[in-house]
C-alpha cells in the first residue's frame, strides 16, 4: 500500500480541531476502533473531513446519497447524519468483511432504515442501480479503487441529478499528481479523474488540498450541470 506521510504538527492540529469544533460521539469512535480491531486499514476519512461531508449534504438540501467505498462506514455514518427524515443511501463495498463491520457501526449509530449496503464490485452495483430506474442523486462521495475513478466520475453524471454534487477523495495523493511514478498503481486513475473533472461538460469542479493524519492530500468538489 502507497505509504502517505503525515507530520506530528499535522496531526496534533487535527487532533485539536476534532476536539474542540468536530466533536466526533461515540459510534463514530467505535466505527473507527471496530475497522482496527477487523485488521482494515487505516483509510477513513478524518473527522473533520466527514462532519464537511455531512454539512455538504445538510447545505445541499440533499435526500439521496450515493457512496462509493464503504470500509468501516465511518463515511457513511457522517453523511447519513446529514440526511433528512425521508433521505437515503446507497453504498457500494466489495468486500464481504468489510460490508459486514461496515453494517454493524451504521446499525450502532442508528442508521439502518436510510442505508443500504450494495456487495460487489462498484462497477457492476451501478450498472444496477440505472437498470433498476432509481431517482438521480443528489449527492455522491467516491473513494474506492482510484484506478477506476474516472468511471465513478462517468456514473456520477450517470446516476446524479442536474445540480448534483460530486466529492472525489485523495485527489493530491502526497504529490504523485506530479510525479505519478511515485505510485504507479494509484496515481494515474488520479490524473485521469482530475482531466476528466477539467474536461467533462458537465462537470464544474475544483480540487482542495488538504494536510493532515492522512497526509498531504486533497479533495474534488464538483456541480453536475
Amino acid at each position: 500500500m502507497f505509504e502517505h506521510k503525515p507530520l506530528p504538527e499535522w496531526i496534533a492540529t487535527e487532533e485539536f480541531l476534532s476536539r474542540v469544533v468536530v466533536h466526533p460521539d461515540p459510534a463514530l469512535e467505535q466505527a473507527i476502533r471496530s475497522a482496527a480491531e477487523a485488521g482494515m486499514p487505516a483509510i477513513e476519512v478524518a473527522p473533520n473531513a466527514g462532519k464537511l461531508l455531512m454539512l455538504l449534504v445538510q447545505l445541499t438540501g440533499a435526500r439521496r446519497i450515493l457512496e462509493i467505498g464503504t470500509l468501516a462506514g465511518f463515511s457513511t455514518i457522517w453523511m447519513g447524519r446529514g440526511l433528512p427524515a425521508n433521505g437515503t443511501l446507497v453504498t457500494c463495498e466489495f468486500l464481504p468483511k468489510h460490508a459486514e463491520v461496515a453494517w454493524a457501526n451504521i446499525d450502532f449509530a442508528g442508521l439502518g432504515q436510510k442505508v443500504e449496503i450494495r456487495l460487489g464490485p462498484a462497477l457492476e452495483t451501478l450498472a444496477a442501480l440505472e437498470e433498476e430506474g432509481r431517482e438521480p442523486f443528489d449527492f455522491i462521495f467516491i473513494d474506492a479503487d482510484k484506478e477506476n475513478n474516472s468511471r465513478y466520475l462517468d456514473w456520477a453524471v450517470r446516476l446524479g441529478r442536474p445540480g448534483a454534487t460530486v466529492v472525489l477523495d485523495n485527489t493530491i495523493w502526497e504529490g504523485a499528481v506530479l510525479e505519478p511514478d511515485m505510485d504507479p498503481v494509484n496515481a494515474p486513475g488520479i490524473i485521469d479523474a482530475l482531466t476528466l473533472l477539467g474536461d467533462h461538460p458537465r462537470l464544474d469542479a475544483t480540487v482542495i488540498q488538504t494536510v493532515g493524519s492522512k497526509g498531504w492530500d486533497g479533495f474534488a468538489l464538483a456541480r453536475i450541470t
